[in-house]
């Protein structure tokens, strides 16, 4: 007999060679839920015997460890149903992602019939109820298994020694590489549905082979899974791409390149008055704002580090022409270009991946003392990254953004309060914006590392002062070991939207790196030179990201200070047009932003079209308003109010504007 902590008051006991499902169908029942269990915390399989005393806990098929045990079974399950349909594929990987799974396949991709084919031929193998079986081989058997399959080939080179072996799972016919565990059998996968198909590449390496990735989400219940449906649909009318092509917020054009932004006037209105509201701020912080290049040299950015180590991630370099004219005419390669350039023995320039160094050298441009610190330096700067194609995503995720970018430089003594300015700068900016969900993570040292830069002394100081700093904001915030950057730690400020999606927007980071690369000084209250810390923070991240994140939290139905027009009127007959303008005129003069339709259209298709380009407020003109000198509108909450004189209309907007209710 063998003793078994199952989680309850007492143990419990039974005979060696029990199974965990044996164990959980006595002590739980028949409808446990359980996907999984864990024996003395480790994942197995409901397969897995006994043969010691232990602790068996069952994983619960809606946990977040069930979630994770049934994606990745309904990839396996995904994998399965495209090899009966394309025998010649070759899977390649299937793990499980936030809400889901997919699967990489080398294999021509899918039509949207063909997918459908896919998932209706993986819910018939849910209704197979095929077991799921774990079995265990050494690698020359698994060798000859995937024999004509070299992605599995590759994977075992990599995480199997030679003379171990591994396991792998079968269903039916199919069998796959992996260590598990699964659920029993495929009947737990019932409440699933496959999304997209898109390209991949081998390892993420654009120079390897190019995949064909299938997506797919998962639940546990029928109700999740069509409270995610739900949401995606109410996503997709929120896609930001649409609705910033719907109503003019911005262009992208192939003829100007992937990944950069053409703001339409409509747009930039909504990006100007960020900047303004962002601006005020920054004022009454003490920040003094700069302009800089978009390009530097080189030599600029091998100080700062970013060059060559980051090239992947940057434009290529620009050579003067002389230069480049000479090294054709010796018959210089692009390779050989690269390597003079990298190894510092040519001059050249670069767009500007980021706008700290150039930062740093306003700060050396002149002697600094304590006096002087902190100095806070802001700048909506444009930076250029070079995005691979298949990553680039509306305004999200592109090749030239501007960030609302800032450098402090302190003394060691000032960096707790600086960065408490920091966070209070991002906690207005979000409660203004009505965005008041949201968690902070606080970036720290990894334990008895030595990746780190500066004193250990310092660093001690710099993570209590992100400590506190994250503490006084009242929100939730965890401290994440190993997620600082090289050069000190960091505060991310995570966003939930009005779906519940989580953006990353913001960061305050501490740097001890760039001050010691540049040399940087300052003379001390003692008379001797010292070196300043670094704080680098952007409420926003980028303009592009956050104004599309805007966009989908909002619907495109801005708050009133935010809406590119603000008020459109509509007149319901030629006869209301001089009132109409009378309106207009009085609401132009204390700043509002408005636009007239005197066209001959039916009221009913200037209500249509107008609504679609969702100002903040409808007004409706018409024989009772021009004989009241009143209106009429529909406001944010799109219900209709009749009878206001127009004098209380304008302080009303007039204060939502200026209150950026």
């Amino acid at each position: 007999m063998l003793t078994v902590d199952v989680g309850l008051e007492s143990p419990h006991e039974y005979t060696t060679g029990i199974s965990v499902a044996e164990i959980i169908r006595n002590v739980h029942g028949k409808k446990s839920g359980a996907v999984a269990a864990t024996v003395d915390g480790n994942q197995v399989d409901l397969s897995y015997e006994i043969h010691s005393d232990c602790t068996v806990l069952p994983i619960i098929g809606s946990s977040e460890e069930g979630l994770y045990i049934l994606r990745h079974s309904c990839a396996h399950l995904l994998a399965q149903a495209v090899l009966e349909f394309f025998p010649d594929a070759k899977p390649t990987i299937g793990p499980p992602i936030e809400h889901g799974f997919y699967y990489d396949f080398q294999m021509p991709a899918p039509s949207e019939e063909e997918l459908r084919s896919i998932e209706k031929r993986m819910k018939e193998l849910v209704k197979q109820n095929l077991k799921v079986e774990r079995e265990e081989y050494d690698i020359e058997t698994l060798r000859e298994m995937f024999a004509d399959n070299q992605f599995k080939i590759e994977i075992m080179d990599e995480k199997i020694g030679e003379g171990s072996g591994s396991s792998v799972y079968r269903q039916g016919d199919f069998v796959d590489l992996c260590r598990g565990p699964h659920v029993p059998s495929t009947s737990h996968l019932r409440w699933f549905k496959l999304t997209n198909v898109s390209t991949a590449f081998w390892r993420a390496d654009s120079s390897r082979e190019t995949l064909v990735r299938i997506y797919g989400m998962c639940y546990s219940s029928k109700e999740d899974l069509q409270a995610r449906e739900t949401l995606l649909r109410e996503a997709s009318k929120r896609d930001h791409r649409k609705l910033g092509k719907d109503l003019k917020l911005f262009h992208i054009d192939e003829m100007v390149g992937q990944g950069l932004i053409l703001w339409t006037p409509r747009g930039t209105v909504v990006r100007n008055e960020l900047q303004q509201f962002i601006s005020e701020h920054l004022n009454r912080q003490g920040y003094q704002q700069v302009y800089t290049p978009h390009i530097g040299k080189l030599d600029l950015y091998r100080t700062s580090g970013h060059f060559p180590y980051y090239q992947d991630s940057q434009y290529p370099p620009i050579i003067e022409r002389d230069t480049l004219h000479r090294l054709s005419e010796e018959g210089c390669s692009c390779g050989d270009l690269s390597n003079l350039m990298s190894e510092g023995d040519i001059e050249g320039y670069m767009l500007k991946p980021m706008n700290c160094p150039h930062h740093i050298r306003i700060y050396a441009s002149q002697q600094r003392s304590y006096r002087d610190l902190p100095l806070r330096l802001a700048e909506f700067g444009t930076v250029y990254r070079w995005e691979q194609s298949g990553e680039i995503s509306g305004m999200t995720r592109v090749r030239g953004f501007t960030q609302d970018d800032a450098h402090l430089f302190v003394t060691e003594d000032q960096i707790e309060q600086e960065v408490l300015g920091c966070i209070e700068l991002v906690k207005v900016i979000f409660g203004t914006l009505g965005m008041d969900d949201y968690r902070v993570r606080v970036g720290l040292r990894e334990p008895d590392s030595d990746k780190y830069v500066g004193e250990s002394s310092s660093w001690d100081k710099a993570e209590e002062a992100c400590r506190n700093a994250a503490a006084s904001l009242g929100v939730e915030f965890t401290e994440e070991p190993g997620e600082a950057a090289f050069y000190g730690p960091k505060i991310d400020f995570v966003v939930k939207d009005v779906l519940g999606r989580e953006w990353q927007l913001g960061t305050v980071q501490v740097d001890y790196n760039l001050p010691e690369r540049f040399d940087l000084t300052y003379t001390g209250s003692d008379g001797e030179k010292h070196r300043p810390v670094m704080i680098h923070r952007a409420p926003f991240g980028s303009m592009e990201r956050f104004c599309g994140v805007l966009i989908e939290h909002f619907g495109g139905m801005f708050p009133t200070w935010l809406s590119p027009t603000q008020v459109h009127i509509l007149t319901i007959s030629e006869k209301h047009i001089e009132y109409a303008n009378s309106v207009t005129e009085k609401l132009r003069q204390v700043g509002v932003r408005v636009e007239l339709d005197c066209s001959d259209d039916t009221i009913g298709k200037k209500l249509r079209t107008h609504r679609a380009m969702r100002p903040a407020y409808l007004l409706i003109l018409g024989d009772d308003e021009s004989s009241s000198e009143t209106v009429s509108y529909l406001g944010p909450d799109r219900q209709q109010v009749n009878g206001v004189k127009i004098q209380e209309f304008v302080d009303r907007i007039q204060d939502e504007i200026i209150n950026r209710s």
